[in-house]
């Protein structure tokens, strides 16, 4: 087989990278029309998951040169598709769709050097995608089935689900697994674990039933106790450095608590006498929503610090102002080991805003995850 040729890979996606949206409506089409029987296994709506292929080329594209990171991603692509039910046969169709795609969007300036290099860059992909999910699969299912024992609804809009698994799903505190309903088949939302790994197997997740989140406003508001849920495998780097003992600060911006607080628990069962700083973030008091639950792990661990932080209620007893912008009234935070989860916009001002303060960008950890 060819070697890969990155420079000619990134130089033809430079091509369609701008007609990104266009280009991936043109490929699921071109692969439905091909294989009307794949389309039961993508989600009613396509626009989600059209973001996330070209996503996903992009992130390959771009790692080209760097084979470490290449077979991380794409062995993680490979093991997360098995809960779709992804065959050979599904990459050899998705193969010939990204070529056709290619070629058309390429117009004049696709050759067949590129359509070459395309093909063994696209036929090498696979080969560690299946490869990853065929070894996965000797150790672990494709999912896992969760019954839901607990449903507290905290607000309008969210809710705290506990959910115990017929099989012990393994992970580790600040990681996060994908959840799908019965209500939406083959739509999967990455969720959170909000409690460190328990004997009794149980995970809870904070839930937030967005405008246009079709997975969060079922388990929200239609989602009852006994209900069955699926839950895909373990995934995320935000873990506790097992080699560290800095102290901790863990920055929270709404349901982003819940790996943040998984973190802390994990910290206190461990009984690591490692000072937390934990700072959770909302516009009102109303969305402390697991206050009373973080005072009484405070009140139970004399190393650890609540600070709830409100930005749009003058009335508030306590600290006021965004997350990211009250960090400096703190003491120095360059010798903590840091972690973040929230919001996009919040995480990316946060992460600025400590190594501005001094904080190393290798010891501030959070995973992409809006929340």
């Amino acid at each position: 087989m060819k070697s890969l040729n990155p420079r000619i890979i990134k130089e033809s996606f430079a091509l369609i990278e701008p007609k990104a949206e266009e280009a991936a409506a043109y490929l699921y089409g071109r692969l439905f029309a091909e294989n009307p029987q794949f389309r039961a296994l993508f989600p009613p709506a396509m626009d989600v998951q059209r973001d996330r292929l070209f996503h996903a080329l992009r992130e390959i594209v771009w790692s080209l040169d760097s084979p470490d990171t290449l077979s991380a991603f794409l062995s993680r692509l490979g093991r997360d598709h098995r809960k779709f039910g992804v065959s050979r046969e599904h990459y050899d169709a998705m193969g010939r769709a990204l070529l056709a795609t290619l070629r058309k969007y390429a117009g004049d300036g696709w050759t067949a050097e590129m359509e070459c290099a395309w093909r063994v860059a696209y036929t090498t992909a696979a080969g560690m995608m299946i490869e990853a999910a065929e070894e996965h699969a000797t150790e672990l299912p494709p999912w896992w089935t969760g019954e839901v024992v607990g449903h507290e609804l905290r607000g309008p809009d969210l809710a705290v689900l506990t959910v115990r698994t017929a099989q012990r799903l393994p992970y580790q505190a600040g990681q996060y697994t994908t959840i799908q309903t019965a209500r939406w088949p083959w739509t999967w939302r990455a969720y959170s674990m909000a409690n460190a790994p328990r004997d009794d197997g149980l995970l809870r997740f904070h839930v937030r039933a967005l405008p246009a989140g079709w997975v969060g406003g079922a388990l929200v508001r239609h989602t009852k106790i006994g209900d069955t849920l699926l839950l895909g495998h373990a995934a995320g780097s935000m873990t506790l450095d097992a080699d560290s003992d800095r102290d901790i600060l863990c920055v929270a911006g709404g349901t982003g608590l819940a790996p943040l607080k998984a973190l802390v628990e994990e910290t206190v069962r461990t009984n690591r006498r490692r000072d937390i700083h934990l700072l959770f973030g909302a516009r009102t008091p109303a969305g402390l929503y697991d206050l009373p639950d973080l005072r009484a792990l405070e009140a139970g661990y004399p190393w650890l610090r609540v600070v709830p932080v409100v930005s749009a209620d003058p009335s508030f007893d306590g600290m006021h102002g965004q997350v990211p912008d009250v960090l400096d009234r703190f003491h120095d935070w360059s010798g903590h080991d840091v972690y973040v989860a929230g919001p996009t916009e919040m995480v990316e001002r946060t992460v600025t805003g400590l190594q501005d303060l001094g904080v190393p960008a290798a010891r501030i950890h959070h995973d992409p995850l809006g929340r």
